[in-house]
């Protein structure tokens, strides 16, 4: 399985429902909405500033990723931006490989 950080910036629907549920209420229906994808929910931290809330999921296929973004954002409460996380290993292997490519005027 793959990680993602989801970041979300909380609307102001998104706020008040928050208030009304709890912090750990939404992360509750957060980890229920991605074990229905069968994914796990690996971080999930509230923050302040630009970004309200950071969730790391383990995610099976990028299809099930798609589709929480795309619920989330539809609900109007958040807007999300979603990050493939690379690890160590897999920028090595990414290094090692031959890359055809010639630069511009080159």
């Amino acid at each position: 399985m793959a990680k993602y950080l989801f970041t979300v910036q909380l609307t102001q629907q998104g706020a008040a429902g928050t208030m009304k549920e709890g912090g750990t209420g939404r992360r509750e229906v957060v980890e229920k909405m991605a074990a229905s994808l069968g994914a796990t929910v690996e971080a999930f931290y509230y923050a302040f500033g630009e970004n309200d809330v950071y969730i790391i999921v383990d995610a099976p296929d990028p299809e099930a990723v798609i589709a929480i973004s795309l619920t989330v954002s539809a609900s109007g409460a958040a807007a999300v931006t979603t990050t493939p996380l690379i690890t160590a290993d897999q920028m090595d292997a990414a290094r090692d490989r031959t890359v055809d490519y010639r630069p511009p005027g080159a």
